[in-house]
């Protein structure tokens, strides 16, 4: 028999997908759902799947291999979407394609579904791009496509095969969140002309409600990784947590973007990425002390096209190889420490000391100021 791996969010639609694909295919179903950093409970989500029917479910902490493979080369590129977005929904996408095929392969399966619904300029058919660079034979079965039941369709669909349903219908918001940052659209941000409900922000607080006093971090970097967090060594993973936590308390990191479009229309979107924020501009100091001007321009102007790649889900593209190649050679110098202030919403950097090796041994080159 056929065998199909599915993205599984744990969601309704994923959740409903797992009998409708058994069904449509005539194929075993075995479930992959990724630990990225979301902060979602993932204990009951493997007896959930098994539940529902699926034949296996994989559950994967994929939270450093995000932070590494993806979010690392994507912060030295210096790749920040328009209006301040992390594009963390973005980098989440080709991690998902890579771990699908891997499961796809073990699993001896020919081919693979998810749910992504992240259409227009965000993300048009990024994880069915990646899974056909990385391997052209497996084929990818998009549910939005294949399928395609609006939320009022899938309620029906559910409750008829006994899976549990916990919807707003009407209200619901589009929720993309994982280490890096989380993003919102849809439901109340429809209108574009009302301010965001506070509630719809999680990681952040609102400046009102942020400490009167200032907090200050220093951020050391080896060749463009950022390794220590006021003194103290980190895993990527793990500076990032922390530096979120801090940060998102002092209400940094928060963007509001609406995106026009050629007929008019314009959808409304809002991002938080405290940590994305404070290390991409931190990141960006370091590497202007030690860049002469002209290499400076080019690295920015390939930061923009190194965004547009991401966003547009050309991750596994010899385009964005080469860029790696170049910036690589760029960060081996930068190196150094660069001490920021989070107040009321705002980051700025307010010293930076920038070093090199000699012998292993680390020499000042720009005393901090």
């Amino acid at each position: 028999m056929e065998r199909i791996v599915l993205a599984y969010s744990g969601g309704l639609e994923t959740s409903a997908a797992i009998s409708w694909l058994a069904g449509k295919y005539r194929a075993e179903v075995v479930t992959l759902t990724l630990d990225l950093g979301e902060g979602q409970a993932l204990d009951d989500i493997r007896e959930r799947a098994l539940a529902i029917g699926a034949v296996r479910a994989h559950v994967l902490d994929a939270r450093d291999e995000l932070a590494r493979a993806f979010v690392l080369p994507a912060l030295q590129a210096g790749a920040v979407g328009h209006g301040g977005d992390p594009l963390a929904a973005a980098l989440s996408r080709p991690v998902i394609a890579r771990k699908l095929v891997e499961i796809a392969h073990i699993e001896a399966a020919k081919s693979v579904a998810h749910g992504d619904r992240r259409f227009g300029s965000t993300l048009p058919g990024a994880i069915d791009r990646s899974v056909a660079a990385i391997d052209p034979a497996i084929k990818v079965i998009p549910l939005a496509q294949a399928w395609g039941l609006s939320q009022a369709q899938l309620v029906p669909y559910a409750k008829e095969r006994g899976i549990p349903v916990s919807v707003n219908i009407g209200r619901s918001h589009e929720t993309d969140a994982n280490l890096w940052g989380r993003s919102v659209q849809g439901g109340l941000l429809v209108d574009s002309w009302q301010d965001v409900p506070e509630e719809l922000y999680q990681t952040t607080k609102s400046a009102a409600e942020a400490p009167e006093r200032p907090a200050v971090v220093e951020i050391e970097f080896a060749r463009g990784v950022p390794q220590k967090l006021n003194g103290i060594a980190m895993s990527l993973v793990e500076l990032v947590q922390s530096l979120d936590a801090i940060a998102g308390a002092h209400g940094v990191g928060r963007a509001d973007r609406v995106n026009g479009s050629v007929e008019g229309a314009a959808s409304r979107e809002i991002f938080e990425g405290p940590a994305a924020a404070v290390l991409a501009l931190a990141h960006r100091d370091l590497q202007l002390v030690v860049t002469p001007p002209d290499l400076q321009r080019l690295t920015a102007e390939l930061g923009v096209t190194y965004a547009d790649l991401v966003r547009g889900g050309q991750w596994d593209t010899a385009t964005r190889e080469a860029i790696d190649a170049f910036v690589g050679n760029v960060q081996q110098h930068v190196t150094g420490t660069v001490r920021l202030q989070l107040y009321k919403g705002g980051c700025r950097v307010v010293g930076r000391a920038a070093f090199t090796e000699v012998r292993g041994k680390k020499i000042s080159e720009m005393a901090s100021r």
